[in-house]
């Protein structure tokens, strides 16, 4: 036996080591056979599920699952119900038709200066500017200076590429240290912004802090809220009501992402207005109400589309007027998302550990294969599947909205991939039980016993073979005379082919008369009516013991066709007998798994085979049909017959009322 610790050993192994090793795989099927579970039922349902979870792992880890992972993030982003503007955040945007009233495309640093002391006199908490001072710009230098020194103006830089020691723009240089921020924004594969860089190295030394992080630092210190480093976590932040944590490379539907630096998950307030908004324009026109800035952050930046400060958001499927994002709003959302976690008011976002999406995902992918092992009928099984795959959308949905964010491809994926498999596996065991089927049957059966059967599969076939049951049947054997004799005057070759001929043509007569030939007896055969569908009332079974009587005619004008033919071609003619014989047998599997045969067994059989065999020398036509009185009395007086009175047959004790069948009345 193998332990829960060994199976979940090897496939912690397997998955680790999938995208490095191409013969794992093959290693887990060799393991899983050497288990010997049972896979014709639940069995087969466990080896889906994990099969397809580790392919569903490997694909995740080598990033295939990715971008869909985060294009439905995206659609369940879209689905949720927009906040309410921030009332503690001002954004002042700088448009294109701002630059067109100042005549400047760049804005000098006079207008900068002199937009700054007219929000400085309705007493913000907090001033953000998001625009470049590296180098003066026109007049107002001089000016400029003396609003950024005041102690609640905060300025941008850009770190540029990490580890290169140097900013990529540097900030103005009269603004200290403890109010620069990076405006650098963290964008996905696909371009769209979906993380929020709180911090970053710039060197190993020396540590930045984002613009966001800096304008939320600056408005909750100030209310006596700072954070704190947890003693137990060096990468858990504790600020007020939240609890940081940075994103790791896999949180959620990420895989192998750039982590560097302290990300988190940016947690969106709204598709439109993040917060109130006024234009440059309109401050300095003076066209703003005081409690607009009084006590709020306020973040100046461009929302012109000439300055190309735009960028791709979850949001951008859904406005396709302005499908992308100014800057200073992104970093107005990350502001507030900040603000929000700290006051208790927003959760931040949270992930599982791996070890739950591993879960997670095979626990839906067991649904979707239990489901596909259940539902038989293919109408049921897409209803099923359709149910289940909302489910799985609607789970995730559900946990977003409660701040999760859990795979959704995956769990889809796998619960449609181990149903197809199942699916899969349950028609190749169709297709294998069918041919056992007629492997058990041999190639004699007529094709609507053989439909019929294959029907009732799932009642006959148990545990590989056919069990044993009771049937009421009519059996017939058939037999050449004098066939010792003619085969002594034959070559082997001209004798078996001669013999085929014959046997082809009982072959085709019992298949056409709904029976099944059991076996070949050399120069004849033991063919049985009424298995392996039982007839249960009398009418099936007179139906049967009929069939087989015109069987036997059948048979009779058949040889007659077949003597003129090879009386013309030199080969010998003959005469048969038959035996018919209805009653109870035992039928089933006879033998092992690796040679057996559809068994009937029984007193009928032997009956009927010395049914045939008495009295040989009483022939009187070119084939002898003998029937018992148990046969006779399902004939329903249909035809003509002989009675040879009560004969003693070999090996009985109790003679059997005989007669011989002479043809139809009709």
């Amino acid at each position: 036996m193998y332990s829960n610790y060994t199976i979940k050993s090897l496939i912690g192994r397997a998955r680790l080591q999938v995208l490095h090793s191409p013969v794992v795989i093959s290693k887990l099927f060799r393991f899983i056979r050497s288990l010997k579970l049972d896979l014709s039922g639940y069995g087969s349902v466990a080896i889906a599920t994990i099969i397809c979870t580790l392919v569903l792992l490997t694909l995740g880890h080598s990033g295939i699952l990715q971008q869909l992972e985060l294009m439905i993030y995206d659609r369940m982003l879209l689905r949720r119900a927009d906040e309410a503007p921030d009332p503690r955040l001002l954004i002042v945007g700088i448009s294109d038709d701002d630059i067109q009233k100042l005549g400047q495309s760049t804005l000098s640093d006079h207008i900068v200066a002199l937009v700054l002391e007219k929000l400085s006199a309705f007493k913000p908490k907090v001033i953000g500017l998001d625009i470049y001072r590296d180098l003066p710009q026109g007049d107002g230098i001089t000016e400029l200076n003396a609003q950024l020194q005041k102690p609640n103006v905060f300025v941008i830089t850009k770190m540029g590429e990490a580890g290169t020691g140097k900013l990529e723009v540097p900030p103005p240089p009269v603004v200290p240290a403890e109010r620069i921020g990076f405006n650098d924004l963290v964008n996905d594969s696909d371009g769209v912004i979906r993380r929020g860089l709180l911090f970053g190295q710039l060197t190993p030394e020396k540590t930045l802090f984002s613009f966001p992080l800096q304008l939320a630092l600056a408005y909750l210190t100030a209310k006596g809220i700072e954070p704190q480093n947890s003693e137990n976590n060096p990468k858990e932040i504790r600020w007020g009501a939240a609890v940081f944590l940075p994103l790791e490379s896999n949180s959620g539907g990420y895989r192998n992402i750039d982590a560097k630096g302290y990300q988190i998950l940016l947690n969106y307030r709204s598709r439109r207005n993040v917060a109130r908004q006024v234009s440059i324009t309109q401050i300095l026109l003076g066209q703003i109400q005081p409690e607009w800035v009084k006590d709020k952050i306020v973040l100046i930046g461009y929302t012109a589309a000439s300055k190309k400060d735009l960028f791709l958001t979850p949001y951008t499927p859904a406005n396709s007027n302005n499908p992308r994002m100014p800057g200073v709003l992104i970093h107005a959302h990350l502001t507030s998302q900040i603000l929000s976690a700290v006051l208790g008011e927003r959760p931040l976002f949270w992930f599982w550990p791996e070890w739950a999406e591993i879960l997670w995902i095979a626990t839906w992918s067991l649904i979707g294969g239990t489901l596909a092992w259940y539902a038989r009928h293919p109408f049921v099984l897409a209803i099923g599947s359709g149910v289940m795959f909302v489910v799985v959308f609607a789970s995730g949905f559900y946990l977003l909205l409660r701040s999760g964010w859990v795979p959704v491809a995956a769990p889809a994926i796998g619960l449609l991939l181990t149903g197809a498999s199942v699916v899969t596996y349950r028609a190749y065991q169709a297709q294998q039980q069918q041919q056992m089927v007629m492997k058990l049957l041999g190639q004699n059966t007529s094709p609507e016993i053989a439909d019929a059967l294959w029907k009732s599969r799932d009642r006959l076939l148990k545990d590989g073979k056919l069990p044993g049951e009771k049937r009421l049947a009519t059996i017939l054997f058939t037999d050449l005379k004098d066939f010792s004799t003619i085969s002594e005057q034959m070559p082997p070759e001209v004798l078996m082919e001669w013999l085929n001929e014959y046997l082809t043509v009982l072959t085709e007569e019992v298949r056409a008369h709904h029976g099944i030939i059991n076996k070949f007896t050399g120069d004849g055969i033991m063919a049985v009516f009424g298995v392996p569908i039982p007839s249960y009332d009398q009418k099936a079974i007179a139906t049967d013991a009929r069939n087989a009587v015109c069987c036997s005619l059948a048979f009779s004008e058949r040889l007659k066709q077949l003597n003129q033919d090879w009386k013309q071609r030199g080969l010998p003619v003959v005469q048969m007998r038959v035996g018919i014989f209805t009653g109870p047998v035992v039928v089933g599997s006879l033998g092992s798994k690796n040679r057996m045969e559809y068994g009937i067994i029984g007193d009928s059989v032997n009956v009927a085979s010395r049914l045939e065999s008495v009295e040989k020398e009483r022939q009187f036509d070119i084939c002898r049909i003998l029937i018992a009185k148990e046969t006779l009395d399902f004939l329903e007086d249909d035809f003509l017959v002989e009675p040879w009175g009560p004969l003693v047959l070999k090996g009985k004790n109790k003679t059997v009322d005989v007669y011989r069948v002479i043809g139809r009345k009709s």
